[in-house]
């Protein structure tokens, strides 16, 4: 499902933290104590499990060591409150998400960005921007995270994608890293003339990065980006216009072969264009941040890899997605839960997470090291060169829609039909803007 690819965790072992309940002095004219407080909860929708907050767990992630950190901090007591398949049968994590926050069924929630945005254009998430915390955020979070002119998610991490490369093939042929579509073309021309059938290994989840790699490298990196979106939301500017190239760049990866459109519309993420690529029959695939730090992933390979940006006119491009925290404007613990977030994404807190998980942090503060072979994509991204895949200030969603266009592209369709779906959800968004207006 989606949210599984915007959201990963390692589990580090930890013992619990009790909170002992606030009791009251005895007093004299009574033998039983009292309570003089009841006990403070917040509830936190996530897909993520965790056991019964005060009992043993051995396996906690680093999002949980955040979590204890602002239960002894103030004195509350998370509940988590997590989705499962099986609990809600058909209905998928981001609409399960929109059904609680409407309902203030919970206080605070992790939301993927297609959802940040739809909530926060209803009002129904509440401006972060006076916390703490948000003073020490990245300029690309605060952009992707911005609705309304309102700062309504913050994440714990920021999820870079990138080109993940066999090295060693591309020394055997000759072959430096490419930084544009063309010499990217040049570079899988050459693998197959020398025997490597499908130079790119492709799945049905994570194409869509070379799409907006090259829409979108301008738009974030010219100078003029909030001018740009604004024109975009305006219907001034058309998004189709921005997702032309990526997309002919893929219609000429399927017609030259160097993708299998087959097999790339039913493979999930690494399982299906992992083992050529860890055997060596594969060079090039698509693959998040966290990928190069996990064995089961690319984490250790028999050749040397390294992970760098997408093809585009700016050369070498991350793209850039991120899941967020946000609390119900109408939650029944707001304010708790505002307090526990801001500590949750404290620089300390991002610091313990993102140390533990190894990833970018959303804090400006908070540098962590990398692995070698990421080192490319995190020099980029450090230099402020990135384009994001997920934007709540855009009025058409970005990551799920294009993902879905992409998979009809791999499954026959033109390039100007792909546009046409594109334009149709503009025309969409536009229009139910104009009815909320009138």
């Amino acid at each position: 499902m989606r949210q599984k690819r915007w959201i990963s965790a390692c589990l580090a072992a930890l013992a619990v933290l009790t909170l002992a309940s606030c009791g009251g002095q005895e007093d004299p004219k009574n033998l039983l104590p009292q309570n003089t407080e009841e006990d403070r909860i917040i509830n936190l929708f996530s897909p993520m499990e965790k056991t019964d907050p005060g009992g043993e767990n051995v396996a906690r992630t680093a999002s949980d060591l955040t979590v204890a950190m602002a239960e002894e901090a103030l004195g509350v007591t998370m509940v988590y409150r997590t989705y499962t398949a099986e609990d809600y049968q058909d209905k998928t994590y981001d609409q399960v998400c929109l059904d609680r926050v409407r309902n203030n069924m919970d206080d605070l929630y992790l939301l993927n960005p297609d959802t940040i945005l739809a909530l926060g254009e209803e009002g129904l998430l509440m401006d972060l921007s006076g916390l703490d915390s948000a003073k020490n955020l990245r300029d690309i979070v605060l952009t992707a995270n911005t609705v309304d002119g309102k700062l309504v998610s913050i994440p714990q991490e920021v999820v870079a994608y990138g080109l993940f490369v066999n090295v060693d093939l591309f020394r055997q042929y000759g072959l430096e890293l490419p930084e544009t579509p063309e010499e990217f073309l040049e570079c899988c021309r050459v693998f197959q003339e020398n025997g490597i059938e499908t130079p790119v290994g492709a799945n049905r989840w994570w194409l869509e990065t070379f799409v907006f790699a090259q829409a979108y490298a301008g738009l974030y990196n010219g100078g003029n980006a909030q001018a740009e979106i604004a024109a975009l939301n305006s219907g001034e500017a058309r998004y189709s216009d921005y997702m032309r190239p990526g997309f002919e760049f893929l219609q000429t990866l399927i017609d030259r072969g160097y993708i299998d459109p087959e097999k790339a519309a039913v493979s999930e993420a690494i399982e299906g264009e992992g083992p050529d690529f860890l055997a060596g029959k594969t060079p090039i695939v698509m693959a998040y941040w966290g990928a190069a730090n996990t064995e089961t992933a690319y984490g250790k390979t028999d050749f040397e890899m390294q992970a760098i940006g997408f093809p585009s006119s700016r050369g070498q491009m991350p793209v850039v997605s991120m899941t967020g925290l946000s609390v119900g404007v109408d939650a029944e613990h707001r304010e708790d839960a505002a307090k526990a977030l801001d500590i949750m994404v404290s620089d300390e807190a991002l610091r313990i997470y993102s140390e533990k998980n190894r990833v970018i942090s959303p804090s400006k503060n908070v540098k962590v090291d990398c692995v070698p072979a990421l080192q490319p994509l995190n020099d980029r991204i450090e230099e402020g060169v990135y384009v994001l895949g997920s934007n709540a200030g855009m009025n058409v969603e970005q990551w799920g829609n294009t993902c879905l266009i992409v998979r009809d592209l791999l499954a026959g369709a033109s390039v100007e039909e792909c546009m046409a779906s594109f334009d149709a959800l503009q025309d969409a968004a536009l229009s139910a803007e104009n009815a909320a207006e009138g």
